[in-house]
């Protein structure tokens, strides 16, 4: 049984954490308020490789100070077993829909999450000792009625079924990724003969239309204009297909710009083609180690250049490089795109999480689970699709829906 120590954390004058530890013989947990309390352990467990910027320490701490999450609606928490830092969560605890839950911090903008761990320990403590872990570290959170753990890969650090006893789960999307050694290794088992022949004659079409140019720019370069270009970029095309402008409506912008200062201790590498000076297509992408994750990707809608197809000739451009480059795993995300299909090798199937900390958050679960269903068999169903969207759009003009000032209210709830 878990039982709750004596234990004071040292705390800085300025700041409390209200931190709790609670343990087992083997199995102890904290759960703190204060990012900066488990920075030592995060930055251990992920020194090695990360599963997606959803792990990074610097990525989560920048969306925080962004978002203007107060300490009262973070939730972080460790395992430990024999005293060895093994796993950490870093939750959210807001409203969705007016119910409490704890999730991920950034949401759907990033592609796939997974709870911070060593994985080859983790994968040692076996099928019980995992499920004596999780049970251990979700035992301890309070102030919601469900824990939601959105698109966890079902392998990773080379081992299946690592979060197979953390909660009900359901299958969900694929994440896709391009793992290769070497450019030449890429181009030779991606592109067949005719498909070279296509990106030639896409590249020369390009060409024609004036002098095209390629470059990768890096924090403290010049990022801003490129920057503003892709969410502009974006935008268009998100009107055009009748989407959500999330980076617009949930002011996202200034947080991808702070991404790519000097000191922010993310690595950010943003691939820009240009025609004749103007950018034609970006995509913002983030590196750790030998791991590239990109996060946006746009390209312009002038139909004056969309024969040369400058999304894909950027893309093209991007596999020619990265890989020579020491990159080993170039993560797209999940969801299938046309890009995905060529250039992936590797996917892998992601799964949504559910705790029920409540009676009420078992009931939650349970509707979750059953609307996750519904709207997959939608998004299978191109017709249903088209006219879910159709009544969507006739919604927002008839109800004259447009976004509203956020507040740190929003931004905590």
């Amino acid at each position: 049984m878990l039982t709750v120590l004596d234990e004071a954390l040292p705390q800085p004058a300025v700041a409390r954490s209200d931190a709790a530890v609670a343990a087992t013989d083997e199995v102890s947990v904290l759960v703190t308020n204060r990012i900066e309390d488990v920075e030592a352990v995060w930055r251990e467990l992920t020194a090695a490789a990360i599963e997606s910027p959803g792990q990074s320490y610097d990525f989560i701490r920048a969306w925080v100070a962004d978002r203007g999450i107060a300490p009262t609606y973070q939730r972080y928490v460790v395992g430990r077993v024999d005293g060895v830092a093994i796993a950490l969560l870093p939750l959210h605890r807001k409203r969705v829909h007016g119910l409490p839950v704890l999730t991920w911090f950034p949401g759907s903008n990033v592609g796939c999450y997974a709870p911070v761990a060593d994985y080859d320990r983790l994968a040692a403590l076996g099928v019980e000792g995992r499920r004596k872990l999780w049970s251990a570290m979700t035992g301890q959170l309070t102030g919601a009625d469900v824990v939601y753990l959105r698109s966890i890969p079902t392998e990773v650090g080379g081992h299946q079924g690592l979060f197979d006893e953390l909660g009900a789960t359901l299958a969900v999307e694929t994440l896709y990724r391009s793992e290769y050694a070497t450019w030449e290794e890429c181009d030779k088992l991606q592109r067949s003969k005719s498909r070279r022949k296509h990106d030639r004659q896409q590249g020369d079409r390009l060409d024609a239309l004036g002098a095209v140019s390629f470059e990768e720019i890096r924090n403290g370069g010049d990022t801003r204009c490129a920057i503003e270009t892709m969410f502009k970029q974006r935008s268009a095309r998100f009107k055009a297909m009748g989407i959500r402008d999330s980076f617009v409506r949930d002011k996202l912008i200034g947080f991808y710009h702070d991404t790519v200062k000097p000191d922010s201790g993310i690595d950010v590498r943003l691939h820009v083609l240009k025609l004749n000076g103007d950018i034609v297509a970006v995509r913002y992408n983030i590196v750790h180690n030998d791991r590239m994750f990109c996060l946006i990707s746009s390209m312009s809608d002038d139909p004056a250049i969309q024969n040369g197809s400058p999304g894909k000739q950027c893309l093209l451009r991007v596999m020619q490089t990265v890989f020579d480059q020491g990159i080993r795993v170039f993560d797209m995300g999940s969801g299938f795109t046309d890009e995905k299909r060529h250039w992936c090798n590797v996917q892998t199937p992601l799964r949504q999480h559910y705790i029920g900390l409540t009676p009420q958050g078992a009931l939650i679960v349970r509707g979750h689970q059953a609307f996750m269903k519904t709207r997959a068999a939608i998004k299978a169903n191109p017709q249903l699709k088209s006219a879910i969207r159709t009544l969507r759009q006739l919604f927002d003009r008839v109800t004259g829906s447009t976004a509203k000032p956020e507040t740190p209210a929003d931004k905590s709830e």
